[in-house]
C-alpha cells in the first residue's frame, strides 16, 4: 500500500508541475511537451511515471497525444459556460418535503455503488492516520472519565486549537468565545433556532445545501431564496429589495468554496454584504464548514473578519476536512453566545470528548496544515478532470460551474430536462448522483445536478460520468 501511494505522489506531483508550466504558458498552445525519455531523466522518475502524469494531464484536457509524434499542448482548450443565475422569487416559500434527500443519504457507497452524490471527503487518505492513531490511543487511556457528561461548551483543549485555526480565516475568537457542537449541522440548527420562530423568514443563497434547508423545514422557518451567481456569489441586489420587502429574521450564506456551486466571494462582495446586514440590523449565519478547502493561499477571510459588532454567526466543523463520523464541529456565536448555548443544552447536550481531544491533539502536532495542502491539492486536479470528463461526455449546452475549493460540481442541463428521468439508468448501473431540485426550498434546478470529485479517480468513475452523459444525450434525442 506504501509502495502504491509513493507512486501515485510521483507522477501526480509532475503531473502538476507539467500542469502549472502549461497553465502559466511556459509551453505555448500546440506546441510539443517534452519527451517521455526527457523528463524521466530530468526529474529522476521513471518512464512509467512520466507516462502515467501523462495521461493524467490528458484527462484534464491539458495535454494530448499524438500518433509516433509525442504530447503537445492543445491548440485549443475548449471550455463550458458556467451556470446560469436562478431567477429571483416573489415571496419566502415553505421548504419542500425531504424525502428525496432521505433517500440519497440512503444510498450508501458500497463495492457495487459508484456514489457521485454524497458530499464526502477522501477519508482514505494516508495524511489521516495520525488522526487515527490518535483515536486509538485516546480510547484506550481515556478512562472512565471520557464516559462522564463534559464541558457543554466543548473541550478546552480543541477550544484553544480552535482559537487559534481562527486567525488563519481573519478573525479573533477566544477559547471561551466559542461552543463546540455535533457538527456543522447542529451548529447551524442552534443558530438559526436561536434567531428564529416558526413562521419567521430567512434569506438564503440558492442553491445552497440541502440540510440547510431540512433545518428550516424543522424549524417552521420560511425561506426567501436569493439567487447566486456562480462567481461573485449571492446576489446584494436582490437580497436588499427582500430585506426592504420583508420581515427578514437572518441571512445565511456560504460565501466561502459553496455548496453547491464553489464560488467563492470576492471580498468587496463580503463586505457589502455585511454593510447591508449592518444597514437592516439583521444577524448573518455563516456557514464555513469549506473555507479551509479554498484552493488559492492564503486562505480567504471568513464573513465573521468582517464583523464590528457580533452579528455574525460562524459555523464550520472537520466534517468536509477531515471525516464526518468524527461529528466535531463548532460555532463563534457573537453576541448571542449565552442564547446558543441553551439551544445546545436542547439540542444534544455536551458533545462526545474523545473524538474532541483526538481532534485537538492532530491540530496541536501539526498535522492539520500538512492534510489541507494534500486534500487541496487532489481536490483541485480532481475538478479538472471531472469538468474535461463532463465536457467530453455531456450533451452540447450544458455549463459547469468552476469551484474554487472543496469538492463538488455543479452542472446545469438544458431545459427543461428533469434529472429524476436519469434515476431508472444510474439505479441499475450502481451510480447516484444528488438532483438539483433538493438545493432549492420550492425544489427548484431540477435540469441540474451535483458530482462529486472527492474519492480518488479510477476507470469506473470516468464510466460513470460517461454513462450518465450518454443516457442524457440519448433522452434529450428522444422524441418527445
Amino acid at each position: 500500500m506504501a509502495r502504491t501511494t509513493r507512486s501515485m505522489s510521483r507522477y501526480l506531483n509532475l503531473a502538476d508541475t507539467l500542469g502549472d508550466r502549461i497553465e502559466q504558458g511556459l509551453y505555448a498552445a500546440g506546441s510539443r511537451l517534452p519527451s517521455v525519455r526527457t523528463l524521466s531523466a530530468e526529474h529522476g522518475v521513471s518512464l512509467t511515471t512520466v507516462q502515467q502524469a501523462y495521461r493524467w494531464l490528458e484527462m484534464s484536457g491539458l495535454a494530448e497525444a499524438r500518433p509516433r509524434s509525442g504530447w503537445y499542448v492543445p491548440t485549443a482548450r475548449a471550455t463550458s459556460g458556467l451556470p446560469s443565475m436562478g431567477k429571483p422569487t416573489l415571496r419566502p416559500i415553505d421548504v419542500s418535503d425531504w424525502g428525496q434527500v432521505q433517500d440519497l443519504l440512503d444510498l450508501e457507497r458500497d463495492g457495487k455503488t459508484i456514489q457521485l452524490g454524497r458530499g464526502m471527503p477522501d477519508v482514505e487518505s494516508p495524511s489521516l492516520r495520525p488522526l487515527q492513531a490518535a483515536l486509538s490511543r485516546e480510547g484506550r487511556h481515556a478512562g472512565i472519565a471520557s464516559l462522564h457528561y463534559n464541558d457543554m461548551q466543548g473541550v478546552p483543549a480543541l477550544r484553544e486549537q480552535l482559537s487559534r485555526l481562527a486567525v488563519d480565516a481573519g478573525y479573533q475568537a477566544r477559547p471561551d468565545a466559542l461552543i463546540v457542537t455535533t457538527g456543522c449541522q447542529e451548529a447551524l440548527s442552534c443558530a438559526i433556532r436561536t434567531l428564529c420562530a416558526s413562521g419567521d423568514i430567512v434569506a438564503i443563497a440558492s442553491p445552497s445545501y440541502h440540510g440547510t434547508m431540512q433545518i428550516l423545514k424543522e424549524a417552521g422557518v420560511q425561506a426567501f431564496e436569493i439567487p447566486s451567481d456562480p462567481v461573485q456569489g449571492i446576489s446584494l441586489e436582490a437580497l436588499e429589495l427582500a430585506l426592504e420587502r420583508w420581515p427578514v429574521k437572518a441571512i445565511l450564506v456560504i460565501p466561502n468554496a459553496s455548496n453547491p456551486l464553489g464560488y467563492t466571494m470576492p471580498e468587496h462582495r463580503k463586505r457589502g454584504l455585511i454593510r447591508l446586514a449592518q444597514r437592516f440590523d439583521v444577524p448573518i449565519i455563516e456557514d464555513d464548514i469549506y473555507g479551509d478547502l479554498v484552493y488559492g493561499w492564503p486562505r480567504p477571510y471568513a464573513l465573521k473578519a468582517l464583523d464590528e459588532d457580533g452579528r455574525v454567526l460562524l459555523c464550520s466543523s472537520f466534517s468536509k476536512t477531515l471525516a464526518p463520523g468524527l461529528r466535531v464541529g463548532w460555532i463563534a456565536p457573537g453576541r448571542y453566545f449565552d442564547k446558543v448555548l441553551r439551544m445546545k443544552y436542547t439540542s444534544s447536550g455536551p458533545t462526545a470528548p474523545l473524538p474532541q481531544i483526538a481532534v485537538a491533539e492532530f491540530l496541536r502536532k501539526g498535522h492539520y496544515p500538512v492534510h489541507l495542502r494534500r486534500m487541496r491539492r487532489q481536490y483541485q486536479r480532481q475538478r479538472d478532470v471531472m469538468i474535461e470528463w463532463v465536457r467530453r461526455h455531456f450533451p452540447e449546452g450544458t455549463r459547469i460551474s468552476h469551484p474554487q475549493g472543496g469538492f463538488t460540481l455543479w452542472i446545469e442541463l438544458p431545459e427543461p430536462f428533469d434529472t429524476h428521468a436519469l434515476d431508472p439508468m444510474l439505479r441499475e448501473n450502481g451510480i447516484v448522483i444528488a438532483h438539483g431540485n433538493i438545493f432549492s426550498a420550492a425544489g427548484k434546478y431540477r435540469n441540474c445536478m451535483r458530482l462529486s470529485h472527492a474519492s480518488v479517480f479510477t476507470p469506473r468513475t470516468e464510466w460513470a460520468v460517461r454513462k450518465i452523459g450518454s443516457a442524457i444525450g440519448e433522452m434529450l434525442d428522444a422524441p418527445h
